[in-house]
Protein backbone atom coordinates (compact mmCIF):
# COMPACT_ATOMS: atom_id res chain seq x y z
CA UNK A 1 0.00 0.00 0.00
CA UNK A 2 0.97 3.61 -0.60
CA UNK A 3 -1.03 6.17 1.32
CA UNK A 4 -1.35 9.90 1.77
CA UNK A 5 -3.74 12.80 1.69
CA UNK A 6 -2.64 13.74 -1.87
CA UNK A 7 -3.89 17.26 -1.18
CA UNK A 8 -3.10 17.95 -3.94
CA UNK A 9 -1.62 15.19 -6.07
CA UNK A 10 1.78 16.18 -7.48
CA UNK A 11 4.44 14.71 -9.77
CA UNK A 12 6.38 13.34 -6.81
CA UNK A 13 3.37 11.23 -5.85
CA UNK A 14 3.11 10.03 -9.45
CA UNK A 15 6.76 8.90 -9.44
CA UNK A 16 6.21 6.91 -6.27
CA UNK A 17 2.99 5.31 -7.51
CA UNK A 18 4.65 4.25 -10.79
CA UNK A 19 7.56 2.60 -8.97
CA UNK A 20 5.36 0.99 -6.33
CA UNK A 21 3.00 -0.44 -8.96
CA UNK A 22 5.98 -1.92 -10.83
CA UNK A 23 7.06 -3.76 -7.66
CA UNK A 24 3.64 -5.24 -6.82
CA UNK A 25 1.06 -7.60 -8.18
CA UNK A 26 -1.53 -5.41 -6.46
CA UNK A 27 -1.05 -1.86 -5.18
CA UNK A 28 -3.56 -0.12 -2.94
CA UNK A 29 -3.37 3.66 -3.13
CA UNK A 30 -4.99 4.95 0.05
CA UNK A 31 -6.47 8.46 0.18
CA UNK A 32 -6.75 9.73 3.74
CA UNK A 33 -9.41 12.40 4.17
CA UNK A 34 -11.55 14.33 6.61
CA UNK A 35 -14.35 16.52 5.31
CA UNK A 36 -13.48 20.18 5.76
CA UNK A 37 -9.79 19.70 6.56
CA UNK A 38 -8.28 19.55 3.10
CA UNK A 39 -7.96 22.20 0.43
CA UNK A 40 -9.43 19.86 -2.21
CA UNK A 41 -12.34 17.43 -2.01
CA UNK A 42 -11.84 13.68 -1.76
CA UNK A 43 -13.78 13.31 -5.02
CA UNK A 44 -11.29 15.51 -6.87
CA UNK A 45 -8.32 13.65 -5.45
CA UNK A 46 -9.89 10.31 -6.33
CA UNK A 47 -10.41 11.28 -9.96
CA UNK A 48 -6.94 12.83 -10.20
CA UNK A 49 -5.29 9.58 -9.11
CA UNK A 50 -7.74 7.44 -11.10
CA UNK A 51 -7.09 9.27 -14.36
CA UNK A 52 -3.34 9.34 -13.79
CA UNK A 53 -3.16 5.57 -13.28
CA UNK A 54 -5.78 4.08 -15.62
CA UNK A 55 -3.00 2.45 -17.64
CA UNK A 56 -1.78 0.59 -14.53
CA UNK A 57 -4.27 -2.24 -14.11
CA UNK A 58 -2.91 -3.48 -10.79
CA UNK A 59 -3.81 -0.32 -8.87
CA UNK A 60 -6.83 -0.06 -6.59
CA UNK A 61 -7.77 3.22 -4.94
CA UNK A 62 -9.48 3.28 -1.56
CA UNK A 63 -10.48 6.16 0.68
CA UNK A 64 -10.11 6.12 4.46
CA UNK A 65 -11.87 8.75 6.56
CA UNK A 66 -10.63 10.10 9.86
CA UNK A 67 -11.90 12.83 12.19
CA UNK A 68 -8.79 14.97 12.62
CA UNK A 69 -9.80 18.57 11.96
CA UNK A 70 -6.25 19.69 11.09
CA UNK A 71 -3.03 18.29 9.65
CA UNK A 72 -1.37 18.87 13.02
CA UNK A 73 -4.02 16.90 14.88
CA UNK A 74 -3.77 14.03 12.40
CA UNK A 75 -0.03 13.74 13.02
CA UNK A 76 -0.51 12.04 16.41
CA UNK A 77 -0.25 8.43 17.51
CA UNK A 78 -4.01 8.17 17.99
CA UNK A 79 -4.95 8.99 14.40
CA UNK A 80 -2.04 7.10 12.85
CA UNK A 81 -2.90 3.95 14.81
CA UNK A 82 -6.60 4.17 13.96
CA UNK A 83 -5.76 4.91 10.35
CA UNK A 84 -3.58 1.81 10.11
CA UNK A 85 -6.38 -0.33 11.56
CA UNK A 86 -8.88 1.09 9.07
CA UNK A 87 -6.49 0.56 6.16
CA UNK A 88 -5.81 -3.07 7.11
CA UNK A 89 -9.54 -3.72 7.48
CA UNK A 90 -10.36 -2.10 4.12
CA UNK A 91 -7.68 -4.07 2.25
CA UNK A 92 -8.72 -7.26 4.04
CA UNK A 93 -5.58 -9.26 3.28
CA UNK A 94 -1.94 -9.25 4.42
CA UNK A 95 0.02 -6.19 3.31
CA UNK A 96 3.43 -7.35 2.11
CA UNK A 97 5.00 -3.95 1.58
CA UNK A 98 4.24 -0.39 2.65
CA UNK A 99 5.63 2.49 0.61
CA UNK A 100 6.43 5.95 1.96
CA UNK A 101 8.80 8.88 1.46
CA UNK A 102 12.22 9.35 3.02
CA UNK A 103 10.85 12.28 5.04
CA UNK A 104 9.64 9.52 7.43
CA UNK A 105 12.98 7.69 7.47
CA UNK A 106 14.20 7.30 11.05
CA UNK A 107 10.87 8.19 12.66
CA UNK A 108 9.80 4.54 13.11
CA UNK A 109 6.29 5.72 12.19
CA UNK A 110 5.47 3.07 9.58
CA UNK A 111 7.58 0.34 11.17
CA UNK A 112 5.66 0.65 14.43
CA UNK A 113 2.32 0.30 12.65
CA UNK A 114 3.00 -2.32 9.96
CA UNK A 115 6.08 -4.36 10.88
CA UNK A 116 6.91 -7.20 11.15
CA UNK A 117 3.96 -8.27 8.96
CA UNK A 118 5.00 -5.77 6.27
CA UNK A 119 8.23 -4.48 4.81
CA UNK A 120 8.58 -0.69 4.73
CA UNK A 121 10.12 0.70 1.52
CA UNK A 122 11.24 4.31 1.25
CA UNK A 123 11.20 6.49 -1.87
CA UNK A 124 13.67 9.37 -2.09
CA UNK A 125 11.70 12.62 -1.68
CA UNK A 126 14.59 14.62 -3.16
CA UNK A 127 14.07 13.02 -6.58
CA UNK A 128 11.11 15.35 -7.17
CA UNK A 129 11.65 18.40 -4.92
CA UNK A 130 8.05 19.37 -4.27
CA UNK A 131 5.43 18.94 -1.56
CA UNK A 132 1.68 19.35 -1.39
CA UNK A 133 2.21 22.09 1.16
CA UNK A 134 4.21 24.14 -1.33
CA UNK A 135 1.51 23.79 -3.98
CA UNK A 136 -1.23 24.74 -1.53
CA UNK A 137 0.72 27.86 -0.59
CA UNK A 138 1.17 29.03 -4.18
CA UNK A 139 0.29 26.64 -7.00
CA UNK A 140 1.24 28.93 -9.89
CA UNK A 141 4.89 29.07 -8.88
CA UNK A 142 5.10 25.26 -8.87
CA UNK A 143 3.12 24.72 -12.06
CA UNK A 144 5.45 22.16 -13.66
CA UNK A 145 5.09 19.88 -10.63
CA UNK A 146 1.30 19.78 -10.92
CA UNK A 147 -0.02 16.87 -13.04
CA UNK A 148 -2.01 17.99 -16.07
CA UNK A 149 -5.14 16.34 -14.69
CA UNK A 150 -5.01 18.70 -11.68
CA UNK A 151 -4.18 21.93 -13.50
CA UNK A 152 -7.75 23.02 -14.36
CA UNK A 153 -8.48 23.30 -10.63
CA UNK A 154 -5.60 25.74 -10.14
CA UNK A 155 -5.97 27.78 -13.34
CA UNK A 156 -6.76 31.43 -12.63
CA UNK A 157 -9.70 32.72 -14.68
CA UNK A 158 -9.68 36.36 -15.76
CA UNK A 159 -12.88 37.80 -17.21
CA UNK A 160 -12.69 40.67 -19.69
CA UNK A 161 -15.98 42.49 -20.27
CA UNK A 162 -17.50 45.83 -21.17
CA UNK A 163 -19.73 47.46 -23.76
CA UNK A 164 -19.51 47.03 -27.50
CA UNK A 165 -16.26 47.95 -29.25
CA UNK A 166 -14.24 48.49 -26.10
CA UNK A 167 -11.47 46.16 -27.22
CA UNK A 168 -12.50 43.08 -25.19
CA UNK A 169 -11.67 40.53 -27.85
CA UNK A 170 -8.36 42.15 -28.78
CA UNK A 171 -7.27 42.46 -25.16
CA UNK A 172 -8.21 38.86 -24.31
CA UNK A 173 -6.17 37.57 -27.25
CA UNK A 174 -3.21 39.84 -26.49
CA UNK A 175 -3.11 38.85 -22.84
CA UNK A 176 -3.33 35.16 -23.72
CA UNK A 177 -0.36 35.58 -26.06
CA UNK A 178 1.58 37.54 -23.44
CA UNK A 179 1.07 34.88 -20.77
CA UNK A 180 1.59 31.98 -23.18
CA UNK A 181 -1.84 30.56 -22.54
CA UNK A 182 -5.24 30.47 -24.24
CA UNK A 183 -8.49 32.40 -24.17
CA UNK A 184 -12.21 31.91 -24.66
CA UNK A 185 -13.74 34.08 -27.35
CA UNK A 186 -17.21 35.58 -27.15
CA UNK A 187 -19.77 33.08 -28.43
CA UNK A 188 -22.17 35.95 -29.15
CA UNK A 189 -20.09 37.06 -32.11
CA UNK A 190 -20.80 33.74 -33.84
CA UNK A 191 -24.53 33.67 -33.08
CA UNK A 192 -24.88 37.33 -34.03
CA UNK A 193 -23.17 36.76 -37.37
CA UNK A 194 -25.34 33.69 -38.00
CA UNK A 195 -28.48 35.71 -37.24
CA UNK A 196 -27.41 38.49 -39.60
CA UNK A 197 -26.99 41.15 -36.90
CA UNK A 198 -28.06 41.90 -33.35
CA UNK A 199 -31.48 43.21 -34.38
CA UNK A 200 -32.28 39.76 -35.82
CA UNK A 201 -31.21 37.70 -32.80
CA UNK A 202 -33.81 35.64 -30.96
CA UNK A 203 -34.01 34.15 -27.48
CA UNK A 204 -32.51 30.83 -28.60
CA UNK A 205 -29.36 32.68 -29.70
CA UNK A 206 -28.96 34.12 -26.22
CA UNK A 207 -29.58 30.75 -24.57
CA UNK A 208 -26.87 29.33 -26.82
CA UNK A 209 -24.50 32.14 -25.87
CA UNK A 210 -24.95 31.38 -22.18
CA UNK A 211 -24.61 27.61 -22.42
CA UNK A 212 -21.80 27.42 -24.96
CA UNK A 213 -19.76 30.11 -23.23
CA UNK A 214 -19.86 28.17 -19.97
CA UNK A 215 -18.86 24.89 -21.65
CA UNK A 216 -16.08 26.61 -23.59
CA UNK A 217 -14.61 27.96 -20.37
CA UNK A 218 -14.66 24.50 -18.78
CA UNK A 219 -12.93 23.00 -21.82
CA UNK A 220 -10.33 25.77 -22.06
CA UNK A 221 -9.33 25.34 -18.41
CA UNK A 222 -8.00 21.89 -19.29
CA UNK A 223 -5.49 23.40 -21.74
CA UNK A 224 -4.40 26.56 -19.94
CA UNK A 225 -1.00 27.61 -18.67
CA UNK A 226 -1.61 29.02 -15.18
CA UNK A 227 -4.17 31.58 -16.37
CA UNK A 228 -7.18 31.70 -18.72
CA UNK A 229 -8.69 34.82 -20.28
CA UNK A 230 -12.42 34.88 -21.02
CA UNK A 231 -14.15 37.38 -23.29
CA UNK A 232 -17.65 38.17 -21.93
CA UNK A 233 -19.82 36.44 -19.33
CA UNK A 234 -23.41 35.59 -18.43
CA UNK A 235 -24.20 39.06 -17.06
CA UNK A 236 -23.20 40.66 -20.36
CA UNK A 237 -25.56 38.27 -22.11
CA UNK A 238 -28.24 39.25 -19.59
CA UNK A 239 -27.70 42.88 -20.62
CA UNK A 240 -28.32 41.92 -24.26
CA UNK A 241 -31.42 39.95 -23.28
CA UNK A 242 -32.82 43.06 -21.63
CA UNK A 243 -31.81 45.14 -24.63
CA UNK A 244 -32.98 42.86 -27.44
CA UNK A 245 -36.03 41.05 -25.97
CA UNK A 246 -38.01 44.05 -24.76
CA UNK A 247 -41.07 42.90 -26.73
CA UNK A 248 -40.86 39.31 -25.48
CA UNK A 249 -41.21 39.44 -21.70
CA UNK A 250 -41.58 35.67 -21.17
CA UNK A 251 -38.42 34.92 -23.17
CA UNK A 252 -36.62 37.76 -21.42
CA UNK A 253 -37.54 36.26 -18.07
CA UNK A 254 -36.30 32.80 -19.08
CA UNK A 255 -33.02 34.26 -20.29
CA UNK A 256 -32.62 36.15 -17.04
CA UNK A 257 -33.12 32.98 -14.99
CA UNK A 258 -30.61 31.06 -17.10
CA UNK A 259 -28.08 33.91 -16.94
CA UNK A 260 -28.46 34.11 -13.15
CA UNK A 261 -27.99 30.35 -12.80
CA UNK A 262 -24.81 30.33 -14.88
CA UNK A 263 -23.50 33.44 -13.16
CA UNK A 264 -23.97 31.67 -9.82
CA UNK A 265 -21.61 28.84 -10.83
CA UNK A 266 -19.04 31.06 -12.57
CA UNK A 267 -15.97 31.67 -10.45
CA UNK A 268 -13.69 34.48 -11.64
CA UNK A 269 -10.35 35.18 -9.99
CA UNK A 270 -10.24 38.64 -11.57
CA UNK A 271 -12.70 40.78 -13.56
CA UNK A 272 -11.54 43.56 -15.89
CA UNK A 273 -14.20 46.05 -16.99
CA UNK A 274 -13.28 48.05 -20.11
CA UNK A 275 -14.57 51.59 -20.32
CA UNK A 276 -15.98 52.95 -23.63
CA UNK A 277 -13.22 55.52 -24.21
CA UNK A 278 -11.71 54.11 -27.39
CA UNK A 279 -13.05 54.71 -30.89
CA UNK A 280 -16.16 52.71 -31.84
CA UNK A 281 -15.42 50.30 -34.69
CA UNK A 282 -18.37 49.00 -36.67
CA UNK A 283 -17.54 45.44 -37.74
CA UNK A 284 -20.95 44.79 -39.28
CA UNK A 285 -22.48 43.13 -36.22
CA UNK A 286 -22.55 45.96 -33.68
CA UNK A 287 -25.66 47.87 -32.71
CA UNK A 288 -26.01 51.47 -33.90
CA UNK A 289 -28.24 52.38 -30.94
CA UNK A 290 -25.48 51.35 -28.55
CA UNK A 291 -22.96 53.28 -30.64
CA UNK A 292 -25.08 56.43 -30.27
CA UNK A 293 -24.94 56.34 -26.46
CA UNK A 294 -22.05 54.13 -25.41
CA UNK A 295 -21.78 55.58 -21.91
CA UNK A 296 -25.43 54.80 -21.14
CA UNK A 297 -25.22 51.15 -22.13
CA UNK A 298 -21.81 50.68 -20.53
CA UNK A 299 -23.35 51.96 -17.29
CA UNK A 300 -26.14 49.40 -17.60
CA UNK A 301 -23.61 46.55 -17.72
CA UNK A 302 -21.78 48.06 -14.77
CA UNK A 303 -25.05 48.24 -12.81
CA UNK A 304 -25.55 44.52 -13.39
CA UNK A 305 -22.09 43.84 -11.98
CA UNK A 306 -22.95 45.83 -8.88
CA UNK A 307 -26.38 44.24 -8.56
CA UNK A 308 -24.85 40.77 -8.54
CA UNK A 309 -21.97 41.87 -6.30
CA UNK A 310 -19.16 41.29 -8.76
CA UNK A 311 -15.87 42.94 -7.83
CA UNK A 312 -14.08 44.41 -10.84
CA UNK A 313 -11.29 46.70 -11.96
CA UNK A 314 -11.94 49.46 -14.46
CA UNK A 315 -9.54 49.60 -17.39
CA UNK A 316 -9.42 52.70 -19.59
CA UNK A 317 -7.16 54.53 -22.00
CA UNK A 318 -5.59 53.57 -25.31
CA UNK A 319 -5.21 49.97 -26.40
CA UNK A 320 -1.60 50.09 -25.23
CA UNK A 321 -2.68 51.52 -21.87
CA UNK A 322 -5.29 48.80 -21.45
CA UNK A 323 -2.73 46.10 -22.07
CA UNK A 324 -0.23 47.57 -19.59
CA UNK A 325 -2.86 48.33 -16.93
CA UNK A 326 -4.29 44.82 -17.19
CA UNK A 327 -0.86 43.26 -16.70
CA UNK A 328 -0.29 45.44 -13.65
CA UNK A 329 -3.63 44.44 -12.09
CA UNK A 330 -2.92 40.76 -12.80
CA UNK A 331 0.42 41.04 -11.05
CA UNK A 332 -1.05 42.88 -8.07
CA UNK A 333 -4.12 40.66 -7.63
CA UNK A 334 -2.88 37.25 -8.77
CA UNK A 335 0.86 37.57 -8.22
CA UNK A 336 1.47 36.44 -11.77
CA UNK A 337 4.10 37.99 -14.04
CA UNK A 338 5.16 37.15 -17.57
CA UNK A 339 8.28 35.49 -16.24
CA UNK A 340 8.41 31.98 -14.83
Amino acid sequence: MYGGSFDPLHVGHIHDIIRAAAMCEELYVVISYCEGRESTSKELRYRWILNSTRHLSNIKIIMIEDEAVSKEEYDTDYFWENGAKDIKAAIGKPIDIVFCGTDYLGTNRFESLYCPESVVHYFDRKEVPISSTQIREWALSHWDYIPNVCKPYYTCKVLVLGGESTGKSTLAVNLALAYNTNYVSEVGRDTCEYAGGEEYMIADDLYENLLRQRINVMDAQKQSNRILFVDTDALTTLFYANFLLTDHSSEQEKCEKLAEAIHAINDWDLVLFLEPDVEFVQDGTRNEAIKADREKYSNQIEKLLKKYQVEYYKISGSYSDRFDKSKKVIEECLGLKTEW
